[in-house]
Order: C-alpha cells, then sequence, then structure tokens
C-alpha cells in the first residue's frame, strides 16, 4: 500500500474545553473528579505518513498537549522525524488561535512556523499584541489563504479555505479542505447557519468532493444555555447540521459526517447508549478524540 496522510482528531470540544473554568454542572463536575471524562477544544492533526511532517488546523487553549499528541504518532506509521511544518487557522475566537502563544519565547521560542490563515485573520495577528510580537521575532510567518485556492502544505498534502458565515469581531471565518493523497476531509466546526452559504452544506461537499466531513455540532437543545441568549453564540443545532447532512446525501453525497466542537453542555459527550441512539437515528457519528481518518 503506498504511504498516505492521516487526519487525528486530537479534540472534539467547543473552545473552552470540558471541564469549563467556573462550571460545576453535571458533566464538568464529574471530568474534574475524572480527568478521563475531560475533552479537549477541537483540533484536527494531519500527518504526512511518508515524510512524517505535521500540521495542526486551529491552535486551541489546549496546544501543549494536543501537539504532544501529534508529534507521538508512532515512528513506524511515517517515515521521516516527526515536526510540526505548520498551523492552519479557521478563525479568531479563544478555542482556536490562542495556542500561538505557546510557540514565543516565554514557551517554545520557534522560528519561521508557517502560519495559514485568512488575510483578515492575518492582519489580526500581525496588528494586534500579543500576537503581533510572534510575527516581529519571527516565531511564525504569516501565509495568507485566499477563499477557493488550493495551497501545498507539502508534496501530497494541499488544503482550500472555503468562507463560512460565523460571528465576525476579529476575523472573518473560514472552513478548511484536507485533500490528501487519496481523500479529502472537510474541518467545518463554526457556522452560523447552513443556509448562510450558497448551495449550503450539500454544494460544499459536493463541488469539493468531500469524503470526511467533521461539522458543526455544538448544541444540541436550543434551551442548553438556561438564561443565555443564544443569538450570542450563533450555532447550527446538532441536528440542524443532520438535517443539512441529510440532504446533502439525498443529493447524492455518499461520505462521512462526525460531529464537533460540542460544547460541554451537550448531551451527544456521554458516549452512552442515548448519544449512540441519537446519532444512528440522525445518520450522523460524534467525533472521538484520538479518530483517525486516512486521505
Amino acid at each position: 500500500m503506498p504511504p498516505h496522510a492521516t487526519a487525528h482528531l486530537l479534540g472534539r470540544a467547543q473552545d473552552a474545553g470540558v471541564p469549563q473554568a467556573g462550571c460545576a454542572c453535571p458533566r464538568c463536575a464529574a471530568a474534574w473528579a475524572d480527568p478521563a471524562r475531560a475533552a479537549r477544544p477541537a483540533c484536527l492533526g494531519i500527518v504526512d505518513d511518508m515524510s512524517g511532517e505535521r500540521w495542526l488546523i486551529d491552535a486551541t487553549p489546549a496546544f501543549p498537549s494536543q501537539l504532544h499528541d501529534l508529534l507521538a504518532v508512532e515512528a513506524g506509521e511515517a517515515g521521516g522525524e516527526a515536526a510540526l511544518a505548520g498551523i492552519v487557522l479557521t478563525h479568531a475566537h479563544i478555542g482556536h488561535y490562542t495556542g500561538l502563544l505557546h510557540l514565543g519565547r516565554e514557551a517554545m521560542g520557534v522560528r519561521g512556523v508557517p502560519v495559514y490563515a485568512s488575510a483578515r485573520m492575518a492582519d489580526f495577528l500581525r496588528s494586534n499584541a500579543p500576537w503581533r510580537q510572534l510575527v516581529e521575532l519571527g516565531n511564525v510567518v504569516l501565509r495568507v489563504l485566499e477563499p477557493g485556492v488550493r495551497v501545498a502544505l507539502g508534496g501530497r498534502i494541499a488544503v482550500t479555505a472555503v468562507p463560512v458565515p460565523h460571528r465576525a469581531e476579529w476575523s472573518d471565518t473560514l472552513a478548511i479542505v484536507v485533500a490528501g493523497p487519496s481523500r479529502r476531509l472537510l474541518w467545518c466546526p463554526d457556522i452560523d447557519r447552513w443556509d448562510g452559504i450558497d448551495g449550503g452544506l450539500t454544494r460544499l461537499v459536493l463541488d469539493h468532493q468531500v469524503d470526511v466531513a467533521c461539522l458543526d455540532g455544538t448544541f444540541l437543545d436550543a434551551a442548553e444555555l438556561g438564561g443565555r441568549d443564544m443569538r450570542e453564540v450563533p450555532h447550527p443545532l446538532a441536528g440542524d447540521t443532520a438535517a443539512a447532512v441529510a440532504a446533502a446525501r439525498a443529493a447524492g453525497w455518499a461520505g462521512e459526517a462526525w460531529l464537533v466542537h460540542l460544547n460541554h453542555t451537550n448531551g451527544l459527550l456521554e458516549d452512552d447508549a442515548a448519544a449512540a441512539e441519537w446519532a444512528a437515528a440522525h445518520g450522523v457519528d460524534v467525533g472521538r478524540e484520538g479518530q483517525r481518518w486516512r486521505l
């Protein structure tokens, strides 16, 4: 079998992870008591199994452990030396870029790590402290992703940025299509609503010939946040995402659909019979840390 690329799910929770700071809800309390029940923010690792190069898609608050896990992929699975070849960012919400701080002088002190982002995201990093220090000191090199333009990360892996609607206080938001030697994966952990893009999820997965889709499943129920106004943090409900998947399949898409970016309030995090039954009934799967997809 020829060498391939592998996508690794390094986190499946919403930006703040599980347990969430200051939270004593039953799910967070269980995770405080048992670290095995914790969940890291949504993050994807990509490994070229020939060169050993590794990339992260999103740099989360759990960057140290997620990078450790990515670099610890067994040598037998990768022919070359393990190395962080670059980072691809989707947007400027805390769960997706704040891990960049670990690249700086107070931590790793790296030199010249490529960071791929939209033009607006790159400008945000270049213009605001403390992020601009990473650029000024040469810890990172910003590389702009133009919408719809395929960019080679290495000799056998490429990414294409697809703009999606999501609250844009500091930057726009991208979904990322990762193309390996044989298959393509869509990483879209954040979106306001599927009908906010032309043709919805159907057009996205068909136009980009997606085989595996990791999709926004933040909330299961509209009442999850209690007294908070969920319009301040717009996301499709997991059922809305499942409906978008069903529409794509009715139009001929035959790929896998996995829910990621699950809030600490989301019952699908339980990995119990009820969660499995819900997923089966809705024609999707729930992402789990440690999952791998061959690309």
